[in-house]
């Protein structure tokens, strides 16, 4: 199984705080954030057949309120965030990334990376030896740990995405700050566009025709409202029947089967260690839940982890597999 599922499973209050990433594909516990706050400078859009520079000095702030400046764009970049190292090799910067994570599998040049240890443990030596220009971490590492790498001489930025447009503020913030902008717009307008495309298959969709959906990542455990994964079923037309409670909480089974989801979504990549059960066959297995419409239809899809976990570049590629697994007749028109 993914290491980023059993990373939610290890403790009620590091699930809680993120998923993140997630979001990011780990197995360590997620540490809180706090929001993103936009770059100091903005840059104004270009007119056509202009190109997007970055002037230096340029000020901006992470999530984190953490004012930085950079008096050149940075040459040398570690990330240890699978989500932000997406982002990055996303726009370009492949040569510019002198480490990763751990638990960074994607792209696959990604890999061959130098590994600078955990989301929440990062190997201190090794960065410092690195002497990177740029540290970039994301929802997984706690504002305090962050502080903590700054305490050492290392420039941090951190980012804490919500929703789609917190994902792709932070990948223009990246473009600004390595003068990468117009690949980030290149990443950003694909995103939109295929945000665009699914809000268009679900918008003849009343109230009443809205399914109910339920999701389940790691054993046990659900999200509710504030995640940018409950924002990913809204924007799918879907209604989080979890949406009632705020961020990642330990699931009450007879509230789920009480709340009679049409549709289930799981991690495919989910297994428990002891048993070997897929999540699926866990889910069905409950007690009781044999009489959930989800169920007794069949209406149980398994999803990509790193898809609809991550929130970086590939954000709306889950959105799309959440899409097809709500209204499938919908996103085939």
């Amino acid at each position: 199984m993914k290491q980023l599922w059993k990373n939610w499973t290890t403790g009620a209050l590091a699930i809680i705080m993120v998923l993140a990433l997630a979001a990011c594909g780990s197995n360590e516990e997620p540490k809180p954030a706090t929001d993103p706050t936009p770059t100091e400078q903005v840059t104004p859009p270009a007119d056509e057949g202009t190109t997007l520079k970055t002037e230096y000095p340029l000020t901006v702030k992470d999530a984190t309120g953490e004012s930085l400046t950079f008096k050149e764009a940075p040459k040398k970049i570690i990330s240890i965030s699978p989500a932000e190292t997406e982002t990055l090799f996303a726009i370009g910067l492949d040569e510019e990334v002198i480490g990763v994570s751990d638990f960074d599998d994607y792209p696959e040049a990604a890999t061959t990376k130098p590994k600078m240890g955990g989301l929440y443990n990062p190997n201190e030596e090794a960065i410092i030896a690195a002497s990177p220009d740029l540290v970039v971490t994301g929802i997984s590492m706690s504002a305090e740990a962050a502080q903590h790498l700054r305490d050492l001489g290392i420039t941090i930025y951190k980012t804490d995405p919500k929703t789609v447009d917190d994902v792709i503020a932070n990948i223009e913030a990246f473009g600004l700050i390595t003068d990468h902008q117009e690949q980030a717009k290149t990443v950003v307008d694909k995103i939109k566009q295929d945000r665009e495309e699914v809000t268009e298959a679900v918008k003849s969709l009343t109230p009443e025709q809205k399914k109910k959906v339920y999701i389940e990542f790691s054993q046990g455990w659900t999200v509710g409202s504030g995640e940018f994964m409950d924002e990913l079923i809204t924007l799918a037309g879907g209604v989080n029947v979890a949406a009632d409670t705020v961020g990642w909480n330990e699931i009450s089974e007879e509230k789920i089967i009480k709340d009679n989801p049409d549709v289930i979504l799981f991690s495919k990549n989910v297994v428990n260690e002891e048993t070997k059960e897929t999540l699926d066959q866990i889910i069905k297995a409950r007690s009781g839940w044999d009489q959930i419409t989800a169920v007794k239809n069949e209406a149980i899809y398994g999803l990509d982890d790193n898809l609809v976990s991550r929130p970086g570049p590939r954000v709306t590629e889950g959105l799309k597999e959440i899409a097809n697994a709500i209204y499938p007749e919908l996103m085939k028109k």
